[in-house]
């Protein structure tokens, strides 16, 4: 292992510098194709449904509603809530069909209420094991459903497609996307088209092989699958174009699959009946381990575009070759049709973890656009003739053997949070984030199933601990709502807030953008210039995209509510403010109205102390265990050993106290039905001791600044 001469912790500066860190088409672009099996909206003028995840095939996020706008904004009010099972995150888009809502949460529980007064109509649990969330990067959560001629699509995070009868509830027909024994997550929204229901997959970092697969809407049987990376084992067969991937791989430097997950972006294009998706990030990130000899390494953070019907490949833009930084290209994607050069052209957009907002021919994968929307180090520009980023030698770290802070973070300038689009004026919304993050290769790593493998050193000699670090880290930090208009590519305005984890986007032609708040609110924004117009205190941070859809003349906003995912799992030491503000997960739906006045309950949260250490730290095992937490624990725990508010702070728990407590955990599994698996295929008793040795000398260095209470989850 290369040693690391930063001289501070990485991880925890990791999550820290993360959190520092067209014309418009004419007549057809906000109707709804069905190609006679899809759902169409209702043609009545009182009801406006939201029917897809996008709301219309194009994915814009945009809604033609105008009843609820900049002159009566401030009249908008709660008009019903309901709780939500697991105090996950989050992440889910609602769905609103003929007045019935559907919508899931954290652990694929599905819901389905009448959608003008939140009756429970019916509750779905696919009873996922617990288990299942140690093969998850990114919490329990799901992005939504599909529907399509009375049935209702799940896919579940252990693999599962799962068809439900609209009316009751009750299962149709199940299917197995992977095997269980395999590394794989589902947290993406499947869709469906042309008969089909289409599902890509998660799990990158835990050494899997991407892949995206259509299943037939009546039975549930396998049509096609489409390989995204070369096999290492020789897997499965499927729809893979060899001679176009091979090439682009050098020989296999690693035990583990290559990665290349298909875990969000999914879009059908009815245009050209295709499936166009974005692949993810290479395993593991570090190109000397995944591919020792170089290359493109296809079809890593790729836009692909396939046969709908059959799979079979049409074109592919690589965002980043040979891809290095966790830069995937799996965020949302926007189809659109816009004039280049006075030729009307039908194009798909997509702001990428890159930091580059690329616009590509649908017909042909043509690079037209790609310009930065945050601050990036790692390239200085796109060569529009080669179409290839031109990158700073500097931030090729695993060439230079050196620390590369390199912007974006691996957290990216735009994650998976759904943007917005405005088809009548191309003007495009876009939940950005300016992050940094200091990568530094490993000589080798030991592939793990139980821990991320990801060949960057994570560790170092001490912690962050300086105070006036930790702040200057923090400061340095920034997260916008950016309007972008793609007729001029200028910038119309930016609305900066605090952190860099918030919500998805909803634009309508009431001139309003919708945007959840990390920090707890649901806020409205005027399209024209960003001036915030209403807020909403959900007394939880709100990540999810809402939405929007009339009933009986009424104008109603949507959106899932309850901090999770990705960031408040690692968000550890360097932004216990937020922590202290917005910890507590409380998982609901919220549903506005004009007019409207309910009232959530009083946040009666009350304060943990935490219990101060009673017996001798040993400080070369609390280092060790330091190096054993950030492999194996930080993903869930926290930086630095401090909790993001969903998992429990492990600071807080009195099994700390106890070496033989601890052991029955970490080892013994006995908290399995929760989620806590036993770890003791590949740690032993030495590497929990060791990391309880650093729990508790984290609770010290906690009293000793004192940050000791948390509000209580």
């Amino acid at each position: 292992m290369k040693n690391n001469k930063l001289g501070i912790s990485l991880f925890p500066l990791l999550t820290a510098a993360a959190v520092l860190t067209l014309s418009a088409c004419s007549n057809g672009f906000n109707k709804y194709i069905s190609n006679g099996i899809d759902a169409t909206p209702q043609k009545s003028t009182a009801n406006t449904d939201w029917p897809m995840h996008g709301n219309n095939r194009y994915e814009q996020r945009f809604s033609e509603l105008t009843d609820i706008n900049a002159k009566n904004i401030s009249e908008l009010g709660l008009a019903w809530y309901i709780d939500l099972p697991e105090n996950r995150g989050q992440e889910a888009t609602p769905l609103i069909i003929n007045g019935v809502m559907y919508t899931t949460s954290a652990w694929n529980h599905v819901h389905a209420l009448n959608a003008k007064t939140g009756e429970i109509l019916w509750q779905y649990d696919p009873k996922v094991p617990k288990k299942q969330g140690i093969k998850g990067c990114c919490d329990s959560v799901t992005r939504g459903l599909a529907y399509d001629k009375g049935r209702v699509i799940q896919a579940t995070l252990d693999g599962r497609l799962i068809a439900l009868d609209a009316k009751s509830g009750i299962p149709l027909w199940e299917t197995r996307t992977f095997k269980n024994t395999l590394n794989y997550t589902i947290t993406g929204a499947p869709r469906v088209a042309r008969g089909k229901v289409y599902i890509g997959n998660g799990g990158a970092e835990y050494g899997v092989r991407g892949y995206i697969s259509a299943y037939d809407i009546n039975s549930g049987k396998l049509v096609w699958r489409f390989y995204t990376v070369p096999s290492s084992k020789n897997l499965d067969s499927g729809v893979e174009p060899e001679a176009l991937m091979a090439k682009t791989w050098s020989a296999q430097g690693s035990d583990l699959e290559k990665g290349g997950t298909v875990w969000d972006s999914i879009v059908y294009d009815p245009d050209t009946n295709s499936i166009i998706f974005g692949v993810g990030n290479g395993s593991p990130w570090n190109p000397n381990i995944r591919s020792p000899g170089g290359g493109d390494n296809l079809f890593l953070s790729s836009i692909v575009s396939v046969n709908a019907d059959t799979g079979n490949y049409n074109w592919h833009y690589q965002t980043t070759p040979g891809e290095a930084w966790d830069y995937t290209a799996t965020q949302p994607i926007v189809l659109a049709d816009m004039e280049f050069d006075g030729t009307m052209r039908k194009v798909a957009i997509q702001a990428p973890k890159n930091g580059f907002l690329y616009i590509l021919d649908r017909i042909n994968g043509k690079l037209l656009s790609a310009k930065p929307f945050v601050d990036v180090t790692w390239a200085s520009h796109v060569d529009m003739t080669t179409g290839r980023p031109v990158v700073n030698p500097e931030a090729e770290y695993w060439k230079t053997g050196k620390p590369a802070l390199v912007m974006p973070s691996w957290m990216g300038g735009h994650n998976w949070h759904p943007m917005a689009f405005n088809p009548n004026n191309n003007v495009i919304y876009i939940p950005t984030q300016t992050s940094a993050f200091p990568y530094l290769a490993e000589d080798e790593q030991t592939p793990s199933k139980l821990a991320v493998n990801l060949g960057v050193d994570t560790k170092a000699a001490n912690l962050p601990d300086d105070p006036k670090v930790i702040q200057a880290v923090k400061d340095a930090t920034s997260g916008a709502l950016l309007a972008r208009d793609l007729r001029t590519g200028k910038d119309l305005w930016k609305v900066g807030y605090p952190g860099v984890w918030n919500g998805g986007v909803l634009a309508t032609a009431g001139e309003i953008i919708f945007q959840g708040s990390a920090t707890g609110y649901v806020n409205a924004y005027r399209a024209d210039n960003g001036e915030r117009l209403w807020r909403f205190n959900a007394q939880t941070g709100v990540v999810a995209p809402p939405v929007t859809y009339k009933i009986d003349g009424e104008q109603y906003i949507a959106v899932n509510a309850g901090w999770g995912g990705i960031m408040p799992l690692m968000t550890g030491e360097l932004t216990k403010d937020a922590a202290q503000q917005y910890p507590r997960n409380i998982s609901r739906l919220l549903v506005f109205k004009l007019g409207a006045s309910a009232k959530l309950p009083v946040d009666d949260r009350v304060a943990l102390q935490m219990a101060p250490v009673t017996t001798q730290i040993d400080k070369d095992a609390a280092h060790k265990g330091f190096e054993t937490y950030d492999r194996y624990c930080v993903v869930c725990h926290g930086g630095g050993g401090v909790g993001g508010g969903v998992v429990p702070d492990l600071r807080f728990s009195g099994i700390t106290q106890s070496e033989e407590a601890w052991a029955s955990v970490v080892l013994g599994g006995i908290l399995e039905s929760r989620g806590m698996v036993s770890f003791k295929s590949e740690l032993d008793a030495g590497d929990a001791e060791n990391i309880r040795q650093f729990i508790l000398d984290r609770i010290r260095y906690a009293h000793e600044v004192g940050d000791t209470s948390r509000p209580y989850r």
